[in-house]
């Protein structure tokens, strides 16, 4: 055998406990890509971005490179049909390439949407280009506790969690697909304080609720130096005072003490925000 190949060799199981599958081994069959559905449910929509990606594979098509098509039995208007759970942009560019008429497929065991949308999960969870806004959309037809809690919040504090980000209407406000920082900010502050601090954002009525703007608000919010010097709904004028301008005093702020960001942002808005007035001490 060449010394440059090495055979596929177990390792060292110590200390784990292997889980037994729980559905049948995957079959393999051939179909017309035509013939697969998606479920927007746990699926993407396809952007520009994907649309560039499935022009480039019918322009380069190469079974040598091909990956199946992840799918699973489903029933759609009282018919079986085959979702992809996986795979959607290969299973697209060979429905339009002309010298395509079949494609091999993955078939795997995942009887309903809640088993599909967590198969796409474990499918997609530690892949590049697959977003935590998409992740975050399957794990809600999932059902994930988590994904759920944070879809409350954000529905309560009013703020719309967006499908992709090529969604964003520039004149709309109270859109987001900040949802890593607000998934990490729910498990530091809770449910309550996290739809607070979210609600500043809502209701100063601007544009896309950004990552940094989250943080610097929950900074803010929670810091000692700065939480008991204004109220939220002050901080929400200065937000709407500023403006833009914010952004563009935070980005010379940021590079002159070298802070990140969302920490000069906050401090632009704690500048401009109307500060309490201190409790009168009683006389005794």
């Amino acid at each position: 055998m060449q010394d440059n190949v090495r055979r596929i060799a177990p390792v060292s199981i110590a200390g784990l406990v292997p889980q037994k599958p729980t559905t049948g081994v995957p079959i393999s069959e051939h179909v017309d890509p035509t013939t697969l559905f998606v479920d927007p449910a746990y699926q993407r929509d396809i952007g520009e971005r994907g649309y560039r990606q499935i022009r480039r594979i019918i322009e380069r098509f190469d079974w040598a490179k091909f990956k199946p098509p992840i799918c699973a039995y489903a029933e759609a208007d009282g018919e079986i049909v085959l979702k992809v759970l996986d795979g959607q942009h290969t299973a697209i560019a060979a429905a339009s390439n002309p010298f395509i008429q079949e494609i091999p497929i993955m078939i795997v065991e995942a009887e309903d949407t809640v088993a599909q949308a967590k198969a796409f999960i474990g499918q997609n969870a530690e892949r590049v280009g697959v977003t935590p806004l998409q992740i975050h959309h399957a794990a809600l037809a999932a059902g994930d506790e988590d994904a759920k809690t944070l879809q409350e919040v954000c529905d309560k504090a009013g703020i719309t969690i967006l499908k992709r980000p090529g969604e964003y209407d520039p004149t709309a406000s109270r859109e987001t697909i900040a949802v890593s920082a607000i998934r990490q900010m729910i498990a530091r502050r809770g449910d309550k304080l996290a739809r607070e601090i979210l609600e500043v954002l809502a209701n100063a009525e601007r544009g896309p609720v950004r990552a940094e703007h989250v943080k610097a608000v929950e900074y803010l919010m929670t810091n000692p130096d700065y939480c008991e010097s204004f109220y939220p709904q002050d901080l929400t004028v200065a937000i709407v005072e500023l403006l833009t301008a914010a952004e563009e005093e935070a980005s010379q702020l940021s590079m002159s003490k070298r802070w990140p960001m969302w920490r000069a942002l906050a401090i632009v808005w704690f500048r401009k925000c109307k500060k309490r007035r201190p409790p009168v001490a009683k006389v005794a």
